[in-house]
């Protein structure tokens, strides 16, 4: 995820994350990607919305991606032996603590076995699907697999865990020290040699005799429990160090794998939303990250990836060239696709900053210090005070965390109350907000406010509206437009009450923003 550092799940979100996720809908983006998995659920959370801000790192991140996205087989290998190694660990009986050297030993050496065979499994991968990845990443990651996993260290390895399993008891040196208490308890390396049982046999012959002859020997009766409790207790001793480094090693070999399952959650998350975006021919590519400083905006193409997740049929593009732009006033018809529009642009900035493909056949755009949303809220019964209080409070929480070339999407803001005071209020948080450097994407039926910007000439501002036929048709594009003095509500007026409708009632037509 990172080129420099781990990713870190317990990262804070950003301030504005629960307004994102509202706004632009992305609890279905969320849910794509995590195709029912909650673990890929938070990954995919965190990682989308704690944005980068360096073209470099979102670069270093697309690259992997682009390896996902060619190798997905191999990937999903990779990321289901993590998700088996932390769940054949969990399945390990045993205590894991000092009181009770043997069994951490016993639990640690169950757990050793299971990750050597998987870190094989891992090793047999990048050697034989390693030359088709191309990323700094997996590079990386194929390289250390080959250098720290080789055959003669997984071998030296798998004869450790044999000889530390003391099928044929310990070999224990100790001390008498004050009180003939025993201390300085070592434990000492068996003989290596293999022998036959008949070799063994004699060997023990010779042992006796030697023993008979300079050496003592004490042999515990079977019904004496003291005794058995005594040499637990000695072999608990000698085995205490070697059960705290081999506890020490399981836990180092089972954090690579929760990283590794970490790491790899958020391709593996990409990969289910690009199958299922697939289905339904929509396209994807991968966007150019520009540094910050200058407005920079185009894409062709350009979709709202969440809208064509919940639709059967596949969803209206469009194009956009934004370039230079700071301030970007979208008009025109009711149910015209504007607000449609609006969430395609947000979700496109905030998927390419965090090193994932667009719902878009190009896309380019300067990184943005941070990603705001202020869209309208229904009614509310349990709010204290007005709707425009309510808006003037969300936007006074995201001026507190504005900052140059950050990206603020505003959707109907401020449309609460009269035209006239709506449009006053929003021209002056316009003004101030591109002023500060802040480029803003507003949709609003406010023409006053529309209007005087259009008439202002600016050359930092680009006027869309959304297309209506002459039948009255929405074709749901946006193109460039001056804005006009009616949003076609009475269209509206007609498909409800001049339908062909049985009913008879009376009604007046809902009022126009004029």
């Amino acid at each position: 995820m990172y080129r420099d550092r781990d990713f870190d799940l317990a990262e804070g979100l950003p301030p504005n994350a629960t307004d994102l996720v509202q706004d632009l809908e992305l609890g279905t983006l969320f849910a794509a990607m995590a195709g029912g998995d909650t673990f890929l659920l938070e990954v995919t959370n965190r990682a989308v919305l704690a944005s980068l801000r360096d073209p470099e790192a979102i670069l270093y991140r697309q690259q992997i991606l682009a390896d996902c996205l060619q190798c997905p087989n191999v990937v999903r290998d990779i990321y289901s032996i993590a998700v088996e190694a932390l769940e054949r660990a969990r399945q390990v009986w045993g205590w894991m603590s000092p009181k009770y050297p043997e069994g951490t030993l016993h639990r640690s050496l169950d757990q050793l076995h299971i990750f050597m065979d998987l870190l094989g499994r891992l090793r047999q991968i990048a050697d034989g699907q390693g030359p088709q990845f191309h990323s700094e990443g997996f590079i990386r990651l194929f390289g250390m697999f080959a250098k720290e996993l080789d055959e003669e260290y997984l071998r030296i390895v798998g004869n450790h865990l044999q000889q530390l399993a003391f099928r044929n008891g310990i070999l224990l040196s100790a001390e008498l020290a004050k009180g003939n208490k025993g201390a300085n308890y070592v434990l000492r390396k068996p003989s290596e040699a293999r022998q036959s049982w008949l070799e063994r046999f004699h060997g023990w012959i010779e042992e006796v005799t030697r023993w008979n002859e300079s050496s003592y020997a004490y042999e515990i009766d079977d019904r004496d429990e003291s005794g058995f409790r005594a040499l637990s207790e000695l072999r608990s001793q000698g085995v205490s160090h070697v059960a705290a480094a081999l506890a020490q090693s399981a836990d180092h070999i089972l954090s690579f794998f929760s990283m590794l399952r970490l790491e790899l959650g958020f391709y593996v998350g990409c990969l289910n939303l690009r199958d299922l975006l697939a289905r339904k021919d929509n396209p994807i590519c991968f966007p150019e990250p520009l540094e910050a400083g200058r407005a920079m905006l185009s894409g062709r193409g350009l979709y709202d990836a969440c809208l064509g997740l919940s639709m059967e049929n596949k969803v209206v593009s469009n194009d956009v060239n934004a370039e230079g732009k700071m301030l970007v006033m979208i008009t025109g018809a009711n149910r015209g696709g504007k607000s449609t529009f609006l969430r395609s642009i947000g979700l496109a900035q905030l998927m390419t900053q965090c090193g994932m493909f667009v719902p878009a056949e190009s896309f380019r755009a300067n990184v943005g210090h941070g990603i705001f949303t202020h869209f309208k809220r229904e009614e509310d019964a349990s709010m204290r005070s007005g709707k425009l209080d309510e808006e003037l409070s969300r936007m006074s929480s995201i001026v507190d965390n504005l900052a140059p070339n950050s990206i603020v999407l505003l959707n109907e803001s401020f449309a609460s109350t009269n035209e006239r005071e709506g449009s006053e209020i929003a021209r002056q948080i316009v003004r101030a907000l591109v002023e500060a450097g802040v480029k803003v994407f507003y949709v609003t039926h406010l023409f006053d406010l529309a209007q005087s910007f259009y008439l202002a000439k600016m050359d930092t501002a680009l006027f869309l509206r959304a297309e209506r036929l002459a039948d009255g048709r929405r074709t749901f594009r946006l193109t460039p437009g001056e804005p006009l003095p009616t949003s076609y509500g009475e269209d509206l007026y007609r498909r409800i009450f001049d339908s062909g409708s049985s009913a008879t009632m009376t009604a007046r037509p809902p009022r126009q923003n004029i």
